[in-house]
This record gives C-alpha cells, structure tokens and sequence, in this order.
C-alpha cells in the first residue's frame, strides 16, 4: 500500500497544483484554455504516436484485452439503456450520466500506468487506448443524441476528428510499415511526451468546479459509485471470467476505475447535455479517486 501510495500522490498532488493556481489566478485565466488546446492537439497526440510507432503489435494479449475492453464496456452500456428505460432520463442527463459512468480520464491513467508498470505498461495501455477512446466516443455521442435521431455524421465527426484517435491511428500505421521514428524524431517525441502528462493534470486540476457540488448531491454521489468502485469490479470479474494474466489485469481495472474525463464537459455542452450535471460529476470523480484508486488498487491486488 505504501508503495502504491508513494507511486500516486504525485499524481493527485499536481491535479491540486493545478485547481490551487487556478484560484490564484496564475499565471492567468487565459493560460489554462490554451494550454488545455495545446496539449490535447499536440503533446498528448505525440505521447500516443510515440508509444503506439514502437509498441509490439505481434504481443499475445492484444486478442483477449480487445475481448476484455469490448465486454466490460458493453455490459455496462447495456446495463445504462436498460436504466434509461426505468427511470426515463431526457438525452441530456442520460448523456451526462453515460459519460460519467464509461468515460475515463487519460491524463491520469497513463500518468499512474507510466509509476506503476513502466514503458511496457504505456505500450500496452496505448494499444487499449485506440480500442476504446473511439468506442467510448461513440457511446457518448449516441446517449447525448438519443432523442434528436442519430445521423451517420453526428456519430462519426467527433471520432474522425478526434486528435487522439488519430494519433493512434498514425502510430499503427508507422509501425506496421517497418519505417520507425528515424533521424531523431524519436527524441522529438519523446521531448513532447514528456510535458504531456505533468500539463494534462494540472489543467485537470484547474477544470474543476467545486461550486457544481452543491447541485444534485445524490445523482453526484451514485454515479461516482458507478465509476469508482463497481466499473473497476465489473472489469476485474470480466477479466477473471477470461483468465488474463497479471499485467492485462491490472490494466483493465486501472483503465476502468479512473474518473471520468475532463473532455466530457466540453462534449456535453457542444450536444446540449446537462453540462452542470456534468461539472459535477467530473469533480466530484476526481477528487474521489484521491481515496478510492489505492484502496481499490490493494482490494483488487493491481
């Protein structure tokens, strides 16, 4: 446990840095837009693209965490219509609470793959990444668009445009070619990798919205249950169920027990969801998973 918490509070302690500068007003209230932009259409894209051009797409487990993503992801997308159906949510909260349930925030979970398993874990947690970055997207954009009739394009325009779907995409295509990163662009990337991560969580940090907390307290605290704690079992029981080895384990549970993403909002509001209900399921999240990531992390034996 003290490991595990010695590898994490690094992790959580920049997400604060970033919401304490935020109130500070430092460097300004227009740094943080453009350093979120710049960091979602260029570092953080070079991150993927670097791990993905060198990562080994010959490895055994990619078969069974395709399995292993797809079914945990589908159960629980079936499980949230069925919800939709018994309480009779409009597209905007069910979009908001869909996203707060599947979503998850990749700042974080590569951060905390990167302290716990090193380049092999980043490797892997890449491949999964272009697996369910688009899957998750799809689900989202469906759930905010239920009650308007869902068109081909309203579908695939956010994934098409998408900078991290198409940074992993890119990657795979390099790779597969044989060419690699030659004449130093892998020390390009690599420069731009590592300011990805750092920026991404203080800017998670400075996107929170505690005055959102007061809202709806109890659909707040449910969906965060949802995300935190049985979303990491659902994935450990799937990944019991086909027998995965220890390392795609881990990363299954890791990737399914993070809060949800930040990029949420900003979709929620684009397709007219409940934004607000989504501020608060977003900070509340992630200023839960402070607690819920080591503990369940230890429960769980990641």
């Amino acid at each position: 446990m003290l490991e595990l918490l010695m590898a994490l509070w690094p992790l959580f302690a920049l997400i604060l840095a970033g919401q304490a500068m935020r109130r500070a007003q430092f460097p300004s209230d227009t740094f943080w837009p453009g350093a979120e932009r710049i960091n979602y259409f260029v570092l953080f894209p070079a991150l993927l693209f670097n791990s993905l051009a060198t990562a080994p797409l010959d490895n055994p487990a990619l078969p069974r965490l395709a399995v292993a993503v797809l079914l945990g992801l589908g159960l629980a997308w079936l499980a949230l219509l069925l919800a939709r159906r018994l309480f009779g949510w409009t597209a905007a909260r069910f979009g908001a609470i869909s996203q707060g349930v599947l979503r998850f925030n990749t700042y974080l979970g590569l951060a905390m793959i990167g302290s716990l398993f090193g380049a092999e874990g980043l490797g892997l947690a890449a491949l999964m990444l272009a697996l369910m970055v688009p899957t998750v997207n799809i689900m989202s954009v469906w759930a905010l668009t239920a009650e308007r009739g869902l068109s081909l394009r309203t579908l695939l325009l956010p994934i098409i445009k998408n900078p991290l779907i198409l940074a992993c995409l890119a990657g795979v295509l390099i790779n597969l070619s044989g060419l690699g990163l030659p004449g130093g662009s892998d020390r390009l990337l690599g420069l731009l990798a590592a300011a990805s991560l750092p920026l991404g969580l203080l800017c998670v940090g400075a996107a929170l919205q505690p005055k959102e907390l007061r809202g709806e307290v109890p659909s707040l605290g449910w969906n965060s249950v949802l995300r935190l704690l049985v979303m990491p079992l659902l994935a450990w029981g799937v990944a019991r169920g086909l027998d995965l080895p220890v390392m795609e384990t881990s990363l299954l549970i890791v990737f399914f027990a993070l809060p949800t993403a930040p990029t949420s909002y900003v979709l929620t509001r684009q397709l007219g969801g409940d934004s607000q209900l989504m501020a608060g399921i977003i900070t509340l999240q992630t200023l839960l998973a402070a607690a819920s990531l080591p503990l369940l992390l230890v429960v769980l034996g990641v």
